[in-house]
């Protein structure tokens, strides 16, 4: 072999290590093998000692009742934290942006970009406080009502599909347990 040569194949080899070491990868154009026999029905896994956990048995129910809250409100194209940014300055008109952060447990960051989607469709007003230059309040606008106006049946609708799920007398006895939580908030 002469020299040039073999500057080229170790540059090849260099740069695809596997295939210089023998290994190929398959190729896109192989036929798939079939098994003629069906697969196993798996097993379903154990919680272990999960399933004796209330605070197990609470993040599930969250999970329900967040993707059936997101179900009713995808047709307005908003989030349920979007929806809960909307009530807490319905509720306190020229709020505080901190305060809400902090009464709904979000990070300041993640508050700044959701009332920066809110503020965009036009639905939120920020403007700087009057009191305390360094902050803003919130205000919905005309449009923020109007929509949040709209999206109380929804949440009624997914209040009432829990209700569904676990029972009216479960669900107040459940309402009633937790309320602790939210005055706690």
């Amino acid at each position: 072999m002469r020299p040039a040569k073999a500057k080229v194949t170790k540059r090849i080899a260099a740069k695809r290590p596997q295939q210089a070491a023998g290994v190929t990868k398959p190729s896109r154009s192989a036929p798939r093998i079939v098994s003629d026999t069906k697969p196993a029905r798996a097993k379903p896994l154990a919680l272990g000692d999960l399933s004796q956990l209330l605070g197990y048995s609470i993040r599930r129910a969250q999970l329900w009742i967040f993707r059936e809250f997101s179900r009713q409100l995808a047709a307005f194209e908003i989030s349920p934290a979007q929806f809960s940014v909307l009530c807490v300055i319905d509720a306190n008109p020229g709020v505080n942006q901190l305060a809400v952060a902090q009464l709904l447990s979000i990070e300041r960051a993640g508050l700044g970009r959701l009332v920066d989607h809110l503020e965009g469709r036009g639905l939120v007003r920020r403007t700087a406080s009057a009191v305390n230059r360094r902050y803003y309040v919130l205000y919905l606008t005309e449009a923020g009502t109007a929509l949040l106006d709209r999206l109380r049946p929804a949440a009624a609708e997914s209040d009432k599909a829990l209700a569904a799920k676990i029972g009216p007398r479960a669900y107040k006895e459940l309402q009633r347990a937790l309320s602790i939580f939210v005055a706690d908030a």
